[in-house]
């Protein structure tokens, strides 16, 4: 038998006989966390020591439980490797959270982008989101096409899902030309056998099939925020396009350029009040054209008056008439328009080419501007028969006013109008200087001009009136002269003036001009006066390139010289210039810049 110390000795022994016996599998390090919740999945960092140091540990562990991970230990190191792995490799990793997505989710993404620009970028990124934003986006945010286009019309109306992407569009007339800005967008694609319509000889008809196509398009827009509509030969009624772009409750900007917003209403349900508002349509612009179709003998505002009525919250609005070819004679009174409009929230009001009588016109356009407190742009480009010295001001009228653009009688008289506080007026524009009528506009704006920084003038006839001009405006940074010369009744030159609408030669020298100017510290921008002589494209390249001047004519050398002295003269030490440092170098495109563009100093 076996002494007692052997049979222990024996006891304690380790067993070899089955090897399944002791093998066991060791628990987790209690070093390392295995709760998926701790690692943060903006931090590789951590998640890449972490998964470092449970690697390294499977290789010190004893017998069978080497290279071996327990069920958590496999979670974790799965986990950790999802953190780790959009952040390593040569490229960037297409598994990103976005890209995950079903596609639904991204087309509902893209949606709420409105810029051309940012989708392009956006589509850029991968091959997933091009499939999704090319097709279904960029070809449909601006549409630009022709009422005759019945094909995109149609296929906006069966496709609802790509009229909502459209945000702008934009309705070409039949007559434009092959311009840059007549080229279509529409979207890629569409093919003409797409709609059932079948070629027809009754041009009513075809009319009638356009008008329901568009219709039915536009109705589909629900997300439209912007509309030019440019077709004026269309019999399309502005009557039954207007009630279909107020339902749209995203549109913002509408811009109608067509004879028939301005003819008479002779049917009374079309004049009736609409029950829908446009809320959210801020900007509004209404213009006439030279074409005689549409175009009316006796324009008036019935029809715009009822437009305008859906427009409670209009920020800016443009209202441009010009007479028809055929009927020159014909004037749109604006009476109905300062009698009825009100709108709190205006900031700019255009009104061109439009007449107020002497009795109520007058006062009314008063109490308009009156009534609008937070006008800062105003242009009051009445037609001649209007007489504008007439027009008065209250007190405290266009307290926010900061650019203006008027007759000069209109500017002398909202200069004197007494105001609690100064008006912040810097910008004015299209007055015409002219020696008879020009003492009351320079002491006013002397008085009460004192933060005009910037003059644009329509015309002008002596150098004397601008030297007035700049010690009335001590503060003047930009000075544009427009056009020199009057015709024979007094008026400025202007596109109609018995001048032809050309510049009469210049009075005055360049040393004139530079005494003259140098009395306005703060001018920055001079335009209006030729002041440098073009040069030959030889003559450019060989200044670019600062070559030899015997490589060019003497004359281009005479006109480079006397640019360079020019530009000594007038104080252009920091004028831009073309490479090599002469002023001779501007030819063609310089030398229109430096005529009607900038002059700095």
């Amino acid at each position: 038998m076996l002494s007692s110390s052997s049979a222990r000795s024996r006891k304690n022994a380790p067993k070899t006989g089955n090897p399944g016996v002791n093998r066991g599998i060791r628990r987790t390090p209690p070093s390392i966390e295995t709760n998926l919740n701790s690692y943060d999945r903006t931090d590789p960092f951590q998640a890449f020591n972490v998964l470092l140091k449970l690697l390294g540990s499977i290789s010190s562990r004893i017998g069978a439980c080497q290279y071996r991970l327990t069920p958590q230990e496999h979670k974790l190191s799965l986990h950790l490797l999802d953190i780790v792995q959009p952040f390593v490799g040569s490229t960037p990793s297409k598994r990103t959270l976005i890209t995950r997505q079903p596609t639904e989710v991204l087309d509902a993404i893209v949606f709420h982008i409105d810029s051309r620009v940012d989708l392009l970028n956006l589509a850029m990124t991968c091959s997933r989101m091009q499939g999704i934003v090319i097709p279904r986006h960029f070809d449909y945010r601006h549409v630009k096409c022709k009422v005759s286009s019945i094909s995109v019309w149609h296929h906006l109306s069966v496709h609802r899902s790509l009229a909502m992407n459209v945000r702008r569009l934009e309705v070409l007339d039949e007559r434009v030309g092959a311009s840059s800005q007549a080229r279509e967008l529409v979207p890629g694609g569409i093919s003409s056998t797409e709609t059932d319509l079948e070629e027809t000889d009754d041009e009513l008809e075809m009319h009638e099939k356009q008008e329901q196509f568009l219709l039915a398009a536009l109705g589909k827009m629900t997300h439209l925020e912007s509309l030019i509509w440019r077709c004026n030969h269309s019999p399309i009624s502005i009557d039954v396009l207007w009630p279909m772009l107020i339902k749209c409750h995203t549109l913002k900007e509408v811009e109608i350029n067509d004879n028939l917003v301005f003819s008479p209403v002779f049917d009374d349900k079309e004049n009736a009040p609409s029950l829908s508002v446009a809320r959210e349509l801020k900007t509004v612009a209404l213009k006439s054209t030279a074409h005689a179709y549409g175009s009316a003998k006796h324009p008036d505002f019935t029809r715009v008056k009822g437009m305008l009525n859906s427009c409670p919250n209009l920020e800016s609005l443009d209202i441009a008439y010009t007479q028809a070819r055929s009927l020159p004679q014909a004037y749109l009174s604006a009476d109905d328009l300062f009698l009825f409009g009100r709108w709190p929230n205006l900031t700019s009001l255009t009104l061109t080419n439009l007449r107020c009588s002497p009795s109520t016109g007058l006062d009314a356009a008063s109490t308009f501007l009156f009534a609008h407190l937070n006008l800062e742009i105003l242009h009051l480009d009445m037609s001649p028969g209007t007489p504008t010295n007439k027009l008065l001001f209250p007190p405290n009228s266009l307290p926010r006013l900061r650019e203006l653009k008027a007759h000069r009688d209109v500017v002398s008289t909202l200069l004197t109008c007494p105001s609690d506080a100064p008006r912040p007026l810097e910008i004015i524009k299209g007055v015409r200087l002219t020696p008879e009528a020009n003492a009351s506009f320079f002491i006013s704006l002397r008085r009460f001009g004192i933060n005009v920084k910037r003059v644009e003038l329509a015309s002008w006839s002596e150098m004397e009136d601008i030297r007035r001009l700049v010690d009335a405006a001590p503060r003047l940074a930009w000075l544009d002269l427009g056009r020199k010369g009057y015709d024979r009744l007094g008026a400025g030159a202007g596109a109609g003036s018995a001048s032809g609408g050309k510049n009469l030669p210049i009075q005055g020298n360049v040393n004139e001009w530079a005494v003259l100017l140098s009395a306005a510290p703060e001018l920055t921008t001079f335009h209006g006066v030729k002041f440098f002589y073009e040069v030959s494209l030889q003559a450019q390249a060989a200044v670019s390139v600062a070559a030899a001047s015997s490589s060019f004519g003497m004359t281009d050398r005479s006109r480079i010289r006397k640019n360079d002295e020019t530009a000594s003269c007038v104080g252009m030490e920091v004028c831009q210039v073309a490479e090599g440092g002469s002023l001779g170098g501007w030819r063609g495109e310089g030398y229109r810049y430096f005529e009607r563009r900038r002059w700095e100093r």
